[in-house]
């Protein structure tokens, strides 16, 4: 009762007046969009770079000696330079546009609907209309609204792989924390994360951007970004080659006015050896390898925000982490038995008829002693809970399919 009286609240939650003006105080309960450059501006420096700066000037140089002398087919050249920039430039600019979807794909870790106590009654409100010092009613396969502490806890566990990375069910109840780390308190339900069993009563005490999943959701939108080894290289060549075709260019025109050539001809002469030297393939190129190399890696789940960190990535040979939920699917499947003494692997062979029968309690306890709820997504059966009990439940009907099934009478909790 202490964290609902520290936030000026009631056991029997707010009353819709005090709900409204702290409302208006802490502002929606939802991940906000960081203020970024607007999309124009982005959408134009996809065509400002170092490069196709190059690449303009070579164009304008092709229009300007066909101007001259029409017919030599410089103009042609200058189109086509021109569309390599503009195939180049909205391929990335598509590409960026669409990694940074990563806002929406953390908006829907968050439930749209709670359940919350205003004055003694239970409303089903919107997640967005939540504000600190109201009290949530959460159950299995509920997902947390806002960072809560509890204050009601009845055998609950709760994944928070989204916020810490563990990738195990953790215990949470009501007893007072002594816990400097806020995301390592036994007491503390955060946004983002789900209940894989149990049912719980939690006094609101953060919401919006102000909760840990706030805090995450802003470093994805507001991270810096650094200048990997393959745009540093691009930017050097593109000096060099720059450099080296102008001299060159020079270098000619004077040769040609030594030995008496006219001096527009000469321009001419001097102007198409500078653009010939411009490597107009090679932006599409590496824009086109990234690319490939992107929607590879987003086959496997990895988003890649900006094209050219696929290239670092790609040079890397260790990553240290301890995050096994984050980077995996935080599933888990049995993959091999020990019956016997024997060692039998579930994905090489079907597990004998006689084995089944031979270990059926085994077979039996892994089916019914669970705490799972079945749901259906998209026409498919779904079980939500703890990944060890989904991996034993998956293990025992795929071994045994004609199994007995008991409704379940009561539960001791583990």
């Amino acid at each position: 009762m202490e964290a609902i009286a520290s936030l000026n609240s009631h056991p029997d939650g707010l009353n819709p007046a005090e709900a409204g003006r702290r409302l208006r105080e802490f502002g929606p309960n939802r991940v906000e969009q960081a203020r970024r450059e607007r999309l124009p501006l982005r959408f134009l420096k996809e065509f400002t770079h170092f490069f196709a700066l190059i690449l303009w000037l070579a164009a304008a140089l092709a229009f300007a000696a066909e101007w001259n002398d029409p017919g030599q087919g410089m103009a042609l050249l200058g189109y086509a330079i021109i569309g390599v920039i503009v195939i180049n430039g909205l391929f990335s600019f598509w590409q960026e546009y669409r990694a940074e979807q990563t806002l929406a794909a953390l908006r829907q870790l968050l439930p749209q609907q709670v359940k919350v106590l205003r004055e003694g009654s239970v409303q089903q409100l919107r997640a967005e209309q939540l504000v600190p010092g109201d009290i949530v009613l959460l159950e299995q396969g509920d997902n947390v609204p806002a960072d809560c502490r509890l204050v009601e806890a009845y055998s609950v566990r709760v994944n928070n792989a989204t916020v810490t990375g563990e990738s195990l069910a953790q215990v949470r109840d009501i007893l007072p924390s002594h816990e400097e780390d806020l995301l390592q308190a036994r007491s503390v339900l955060f946004a983002g994360t789900s209940l894989v069993a149990g049912e719980a009563r939690a006094v609101v005490f953060a919401t919006g951007m102000h909760t840990e999943f706030g805090k995450i959701a802003h470093l994805t939108q507001t991270g810096g970004e650094a200048v990997s080894p393959l745009r540093k290289e691009i930017a050097h060549l593109s000096r060099v080659l720059a450099l080296l075709a102008v001299a060159i260019g020079v270098a000619f025109f004077a040769i040609g006015q030594l030995i008496g050539i006219g001096f527009w001809e000469n321009f001419i002469f001097a102007i198409g050896i500078i653009v010939a030297m411009v490597p107009e393939g090679l932006l599409p190129t590496m824009t086109l390898a990234l690319a490939m190399a992107t929607q590879r890696m987003a086959k496997r789940n990895a988003l890649i925000r900006h094209l050219p960190s696929v290239e670092t990535l790609g040079s890397t040979t260790v990553i240290c982490t301890d995050k096994t939920g984050t980077l995996t699917c935080n599933r888990m499947s049995v993959k091999q038995v020990f019956f016997g003494e024997t060692l039998h692997s579930l994905d090489q062979e079907t597990l004998p008829t006689p084995l089944v029968q031979c270990y059926q309690p085994f077979f039996q306890a892994a089916s019914l002693c669970h705490s799972l709820k079945e749901t259906e997504n998209n026409g498919a059966r779904t079980l939500l809970g703890d990944p060890m009990e989904m991996a034993l439940v998956e293990m025992a009907h795929a071994s045994w399919p004609d199994g007995p099934a008991h409704p379940k009478i009561d539960e001791l909790p583990f």
